[in-house]
């Protein structure tokens, strides 16, 4: 598996990003993290300082010279190196975040599909079904997801984020929650407290109305040609090289994404050249096409520049639609 995606289970058909270990879709939140892999602690241990010639030499040893504000967050089974914390930065376990889905679960209000771990354990992530679907034509249908984000790196925050996925194409997208545009986030600063983000669910459930009823506005638009043009170039633009040395007309990623249209991506039948349709050609491009593998994909996706910019371009997508 990719060096990015350390360990990770997946329950049902294969996730769209192709990666993972299959197991049961009627597990619970604990035995999902027992089959990603993923019942280990971390701890913070104090780092000590051992000067040398030159001064330069770290090491987590009681001989040396204790480094007062900061401290070392390890995985506690291999003690493996995570990050460098400080004092007052709380870690939430493994086991904590998988809480926060066991009564969901066990209501059958959700089911556990993904979980696992990526950049060697600093990310792990648990993606939940949310039993909630809508169809915006016959036989295109839209699911609804929970990503929970539970980071053991310093400056990240834990985050929970709602994640519809277009089920013809496995297209994926980050919507807001509520009024949080990035989700509901906590720090590490206080210990974590599962009732904070407990309405989480009720929020998802509102934003998937939402986008809902943003996608079934797009399906009734019709892009052209020239408006198609305009949109992909605006999303990705030309940089110097391509305009001022090579004199290209448009990026070759607006190129690529006319191409993409044109010869049609999984789904595209049942909503061509539609914004719809539109708009999930520049979706399947970012989890599907663009970036270097499957796992760089995910990454991007969720946590990355991917992210931001399926967001944009489903805000263009509404634009366009509005004056077409």
């Amino acid at each position: 598996m990719s060096h990015n995606v350390e360990t990770m289970a997946y329950a049902g058909e294969l996730p769209w990003h192709g990666l993972g270990v299959p197991v049961s879709n009627d597990m619970s939140a604990y035995e999902m993290m027992e089959a990603a892999q993923l019942n280990w602690s971390v701890k913070k241990q104090p780092m000590y300082f051992m000067p040398n010639e030159d001064n330069s030499n770290w090491v987590n040893n009681s001989t040396g010279v204790l480094v007062e504000d900061k401290m070392l967050l390890i995985r506690e089974e291999d003690n493996k190196q995570l990050d460098v914390v400080g004092k007052n930065w709380h870690p939430v376990q493994n086991q904590e975040a998988f809480d926060f889905f066991y009564d969901w679960v066990e209501e059958g209000k959700m089911e556990m599909h993904t979980a696992g771990s990526l950049s060697n354990g600093k990310i792990v992530w648990i993606l939940a079904k949310v039993n909630e679907t809508f169809e915006v034509v016959k036989d295109d249908v839209v699911e609804s997801y929970m990503l929970f984000t539970n980071p053991h790196s310093f400056g990240t925050s834990l985050n929970v984020r709602f994640t519809p996925i277009r089920v013809v194409c496995n297209n994926t997208l980050q919507l807001a929650l509520g009024s949080n545009n990035n989700g509901i986030r906590l720090d590490h600063t206080k210990k974590f407290d599962p009732h904070v983000v407990r309405d989480a669910l009720g929020l998802a459930t509102n934003s998937m109305i939402e986008y809902s009823n943003q996608a079934k506005h797009l399906v009734n638009k019709m892009s052209t040609k020239e408006s198609r043009d305009e949109y992909f170039s605006k999303l990705f633009p030309m940089t110097h090289y391509e305009e001022e040395v090579k004199g290209y007309v448009r990026s070759k990623k607006a190129a690529y994404a006319n191409r993409l249209h044109n010869n049609g991506t999984p789904g595209a039948g049942l909503v061509k050249d539609s914004w719809w349709d539109t708009f999930n050609t520049v979706t399947y491009m970012y989890d599907h096409k663009l970036g270097k593998s499957n796992a760089s994909r995910v990454k991007s996706s969720w946590y990355g520049d991917a992210s931001k910019s399926k967001q944009e371009a489903l805000t263009k997508a509404l634009q366009y639609a509005d004056v077409a």
